[in-house]
């Protein structure tokens, strides 16, 4: 698929899309011979977690870190834990202020 039909499948801007490549947390797709990109099934689920954490005020560096343990499912689940622990902790302390 095109970024075009990737982005409305989400419900992003394809600039979104582009950011997160940049970022990192997508992984660049394959090009066609016309030069165009080639999206995945794949790139349509990850962009779709990223676009989960991100409604839920993930930083892009959480995002980041959760990526790596999906990358490494073998991890123990005390860091994720951890990780959004304290994103909650901050969620908290946002809704007290």
């Amino acid at each position: 698929m095109r970024i075009g039909q990737l982005a409305r499948s989400v419900g992003v801007d394809t600039q979104t899309i582009r950011f997160y490549e940049q970022q990192g947390l997508l992984p660049p797709p394959d090009r066609q011979a016309n030069g165009y990109r080639a999206y995945t099934e794949k790139h349509c689920e990850w962009l779709a977690f990223i676009r989960r954490c991100r409604i839920l005020d993930l930083s892009l560096a959480e995002i980041h870190e959760l990526q790596s343990y999906q990358d490494n499912p073998h991890q123990p689940c005390t860091a994720v834990n951890a990780l959004l622990d304290d994103h909650i902790s901050h969620v908290r302390s946002q809704i007290t202020a």
